[in-house]
């Protein structure tokens, strides 16, 4: 668990600072785990003296959470799961105080053991690197980067190719934390995966979160990976951690909660300022197309040769 935020009790507690703050003091920390722990923070924090009132208070200060950040997948997943221990808790209340300081304890056991399911999967996961292969990964997940990190301590020898992860370039980041690990690792272009794929043996990707019909949802451009490697008859490893399973049920890319109508329109030619000529406006449009571009795409289960969790493989 972190330090306790040095927040006085009698200021106003921000829900959103004290997230911000675990991840910045944190950089390894997932941010379904930041949000329990801010969830957590709050339970300290609350002046709540009655347990509806107090469940309301937890329950406005996740959707403020989820609000604050353009993609609340994966926070949804900590936030929504501690929601409901607290809510099966609460069921069982004979002393308020009591139970505050029950969650709170509880609280604490889920986020030490964040890190022992990061492992676990890992040590599940590194059988399906063989020696000599060619792997393919996007982007950048914490869970994958302790598997490659696994397999090359068991003296495993293989190669990574690693997508540069568009707009964020996260790709860049996992080749650095490979290189440094001892593993030949390349970026590649997002464009280039159908270029490599006959080269590669196995794709792994990490996930913001798994869906009800075990889909995924991760960065943009996993869905592409996965089309591309489904028709090059590789297999797709998906490597997650079991709290980070949501409660969706996306039928296609547009029921994300992430899609807004304003993501890949056209724009309006016939308005005044196009009409205008005004080659200033229409350049400013084309150099920020990332904020009109989504994030995060849905990958379907068909696509995806298993699942490894903590909890083990399906």
């Amino acid at each position: 668990m972190s330090e306790e935020l040095s927040i006085n009790d009698t200021e106003q507690f921000d829900i959103v600072t004290c997230y911000q703050k675990f991840l910045k003091d944190s950089p390894d920390m997932s941010m379904p785990i930041a949000a329990i722990e801010s969830l957590v923070e709050l339970i300290k924090h609350s002046k709540a003296t009655t347990l509806s009132e107090f469940m309301e208070s937890l329950k406005d200060a996740s959707q403020k959470l989820k609000s604050s950040v353009r993609n609340s997948i994966s926070l949804s997943a900590g936030a929504d799961l501690f929601l409901r221990f607290v809510t099966r808790t609460s069921h069982d209340v004979t002393n308020f105080e009591a139970c505050k300081v029950h969650l709170i304890n509880s609280g604490k056991v889920l986020v030490e053991k964040a890190t022992a399911v990061r492992h676990k999967i890992a040590e599940i996961g590194v059988q399906f690197i063989k020696d000599d292969a060619t792997i393919l990964i996007h982007s950048y997940s914490r869970v994958v980067m302790l598997l490659l990190q696994q397999a090359a301590a068991r003296k495993k020898r293989f190669k990574v190719y690693v997508t540069e992860s568009r707009p964020t370039s996260l790709g860049v980041q996992s080749t650095k934390i490979l290189r440094k690990a001892g593993i030949p690792a390349t970026v590649i272009l997002d464009t280039a995966v159908g270029y490599i794929i006959d080269k590669v043996d196995a794709v792994f990707v990490g996930a913001e979160g798994v869906v009800e019909n075990g889909g995924l949802i991760n960065a943009i451009g996993t869905y592409q990976v996965a089309v591309v490697a489904k028709a090059a008859n590789k297999p797709l490893y998906a490597v997650i951690e079991s709290y980070k399973f949501v409660r969706l049920f996306p039928l296609n890319q547009y029921d994300l909660p992430t899609h807004t109508p304003d993501l890949l329109t056209f724009p309006d030619l016939e308005s005044p300022r196009y009409l205008s000529n005004n080659d200033e406006s229409e350049d400013d449009d084309v150099e920020n197309f990332e904020a009109s571009n989504p994030t995060v795409d849905y990958t379907p289960p068909d696509y995806i040769t298993l699942l490894c969790t903590d909890l083990g493989v399906q």
